[in-house]
């Protein structure tokens, strides 16, 4: 049964893990097309919301999405959907879109805001560290007191304690 208490902060270093490679991922397409200086007009063609969380005590969370037409300068028509857009963009508005030419589907129609990007990406990457952090603590913290435990069970020292208040 000890396996769980490796387990499962394993299982949420993973997902943090993950979490901080998709953030990487996508500010660096945004920055890419933000750089690029290719700009087209694009036709909003759907907005919706997605809920998260919610449940007992904890909060619900909405996200608004937009999926996004265009044009590249190729000729090529491009279709791609956007979480986090502005509230006042709605079915049927033009918007400027930034792209690359190579990857034109990771386009962007946020608006380049280079600090924000930086700010919001290295919070997140922040909290993933903390939350991984805090898995392996409770990891080493565990195996230190579980290796104490099993000592005394098998006849060895007397039991010294992990500092733990029971």
């Amino acid at each position: 049964m000890e396996f769980v208490f490796y387990a499962v902060p394993a299982l949420i270093m993973t997902g943090a893990v993950l979490m901080a490679v998709t953030v990487i991922r996508r500010s660096l397409d945004v920055r890419r097309a933000w750089n690029s200086g290719l700009t087209a007009e694009a036709r909003c063609l759907r907005s919706y919301t997605t809920i998260g969380g919610g449940g007992g005590d904890t909060s619900v969370s909405t996200t608004l999405h937009h999926v996004y037409e265009f044009m590249t300068r190729d000729g090529r028509t491009i279709r791609f959907e956007e979480p986090n857009g502005p509230a006042t963009v709605v079915e049927g508005d033009i918007v400027t879109v930034h792209y690359t030419a190579d990857r034109p589907e990771k386009a962007t129609a946020h608006a380049p805001r280079r600090g924000v990007l930086v700010a919001g990406t290295v919070f997140v990457l922040a909290f993933c560290s903390v939350v991984i952090l805090f898995c392996v603590g409770f990891m080493v913290g565990f195996h230190a007191f579980s290796s104490e435990w099993n000592s005394v069970r098998t006849g060895g020292d007397e039991f010294a304690g992990a500092g733990l208040p029971f």
